[in-house]
């Protein structure tokens, strides 16, 4: 049977090499280039399946080539099989039949709930963050792979599901039987008002809807009286050009230019224009982004910023001024390949690495700032290309001390977050809730006997010196020196848990808040902290500063 079927992967992929053959039959240098490679190609994988001394997968070995071939190009150009175009069609239209879990964990062959949707069945019948699954439908899942765990819970829209679960201070596992039903994951997680006059749009994503959900979310902030908008794109990958485009007509006047491509292939070269009236051309607009703000997110914020239609506020977005469009290929599986760079109205391209000139050992640098051409905005404010989108109000990207990331990392903020929700019922509302100081101390209890060995990164650069001293003889030389120094430098968990102590509250009332009010509560619980938040609070309170930044 698998020599029936290697002749069955043969035969077709010959059939196709042939196909390409003809129709790439022209007297042109590079395509005689192309036949010439598919024709090595095909007898090179042949020979290999042929008389290779062990068993192989022709299927894997193709992926495994393709694969190589495409991360050549660059990382948006990939194959998708056929098994794998459902998760595509989910991450491009948010849309899927399961029970609302959004994300889990796994560890140590736990499968830990870490996010379910409010307002879909898991959150309806009483699933909670922190949840860990046992068994789904029957099936112990202690052994499965998250990929495998996330396939049991996706099903039909209205077939039955049962999940047994562990929950902290429960000795029994519960049981929970529900429905499968359509899930649409939101673009627009959170919108809410952070002040009095203020509202606040967080966009995580631009699948289809994007638009939609932006546009009503600022039509109800408007009506709750919101006289400002901070729109949220920190850590937006992108997604879709045309919710981009939609998205910034909300703010920019029928007819003004939003993006145009370029590529090889002229059908690419496109311009696209606002088409719609704007909903709002003179709210004042903060666009808050950081380095993982990408694609189609840097567009929105370019075309505000290009357009002096709002402040950026964060760190410099990511770069990546390249649009990809899906092609189908045979047997169901298709190809997303980048077909052009794209250009926000000034005219200038972000795309930040150059992928079209690699070093010897295959690594791509960034463009430099020698090549990096300058344009100017509407009001005429200089701004650069190859390098993403410059934020006119910059913020460093906040500090996380080596501690705070260890408790973060070992998962002990969500576990302790987990059993403060068995042990208190409610808590403020979210905007409000702060630990009070003996709560904190009954924290800091509470992980004074968990595992929390860490080294800061000063005790690193002290061994890495004493490695190199010994080394190269100098050791006995700087001995008394580098112990005066660790001992000076030697930390004690009791007193870092005092002297981070603000950073860690914050993480933590996020955390605990997330465990009453899901995502709006970990947004809302963040506003009196979040410095990209606070200076677009005291922007608006400055109006002069304000139309400052955006004149010339």
């Amino acid at each position: 049977m698998n020599f029936i079927m290697k002749k069955k992967t043969l035969y077709l992929f010959f059939a196709t090499c042939i196909s390409l053959l003809v129709a790439f039959n022209t007297p042109d240098d590079h395509y005689f280039e192309v036949m010439k490679n598919l024709e090595i190609f095909g007898t090179l994988f042949k020979e290999v399946n042929t008389y290779y001394v062990d068993e192989i997968s022709p299927n894997e070995l193709m992926n495994e080539g393709i694969n190589s071939m495409l991360n050549s190009l660059d990382p948006y150009t990939n194959y998708i099989p056929e098994d794998q175009i459902e998760d595509y069609r989910i991450m491009t239209t948010g849309q899927y039949a399961g029970i609302g879990i959004e994300t889990i964990t796994r560890e140590d062959g736990k499968t830990v709930i870490t996010k379910p949707m409010k307002g879909f069945v898991g959150e309806k019948s009483g699933l909670l963050i922190g949840d860990q699954i046992i068994k789904i439908d029957g099936i112990d899942v202690a052994s499965k792979s998250g990929s495998e765990i996330s396939q049991f819970l996706k099903g039909q829209a209205g077939t039955p599901i049962e999940l047994v679960i562990k929950r902290f201070g429960n000795d029994k596992p519960m049981t929970f039987k529900m429905t499968r039903e359509k899930i649409s994951t939101t673009n627009v997680p959170y919108f809410g008002m952070v002040s009095s006059d203020v509202g606040l749009i967080q966009l995580t994503d631009f699948t289809y809807n994007a638009s939609k959900e932006v546009k009503d979310a600022l039509v109800k902030l408007k009506e709750q009286g919101a006289k400002s908008v901070i729109l949220d794109l920190r850590d937006n990958p992108g997604g879709l050009l045309g919710e981009a485009v939609n998205i910034s007509n909300l703010f920019v006047n029928k007819g003004n230019e939003i993006v145009s491509t370029k590529g090889k292939v002229k059908e690419w070269n496109k311009k696209y224009n606002a088409l719609n009236n704007a909903l709002d051309t003179d709210i004042p607009l903060a666009v808050l982004i950081n380095s993982s703000s990408a694609s189609a997110a840097e567009i929105v914020c370019g075309v505000m910023q290009d357009y002096d239609r709002g402040v950026l506020i964060g760190q410099n977005s990511f770069g990546k001024g390249l649009v990809q469009v899906t092609r189908s290929l045979s047997y169901n599986s298709k190809l997303k390949v980048t077909v052009a760079k794209y250009y926000i109205p000034s005219g200038r391209c972000i795309q930040a690495v150059d992928y079209t000139h690699r070093n010897p050992d295959g690594s791509v640098g960034k463009v430099p700032d020698s090549l990096r051409i300058a344009f100017k905005t509407k009001a005429g404010r200089v701004v650069y290309d190859g390098g993403g989108v410059k934020p006119d109000l910059e913020n460093e990207k906040p500090h996380v001390s080596q501690l705070l990331s260890v408790l973060l990392r070992k998962g002990l903020l969500f576990d302790y977050a987990t059993e403060f929700r068995v042990k208190n019922a409610t808590i403020a509302p979210a905007k409000e809730f702060v630990l009070s100081e003996s709560q904190y101390q009954d924290f800091v209890k509470w992980v004074s006997n968990k595992d929390l060995d860490y080294k800061t990164k000063v005790e690193r650069t002290i061994e890495s010196l004493e490695k190199t001293a010994k080394e190269e003889k100098y050791y006995e030389d700087i001995k008394t020196q580098l112990t005066s120094l660790k001992d000076k430098l030697s930390h004690n968990k009791d007193n870092d848990l005092q002297k981070f102590k603000t950073e860690i509250k914050e993480e933590l009332e996020k955390e605990i808040a997330s465990r009453y009010y899901f995502a709006d509560g970990r947004m809302e619980a963040s506003f009196n902290d979040d410095p990209d938040i606070k200076t677009a609070l005291a922007l608006f309170k400055d109006e002069a500063k304000y139309k400052k930044i955006l004149a010339k």
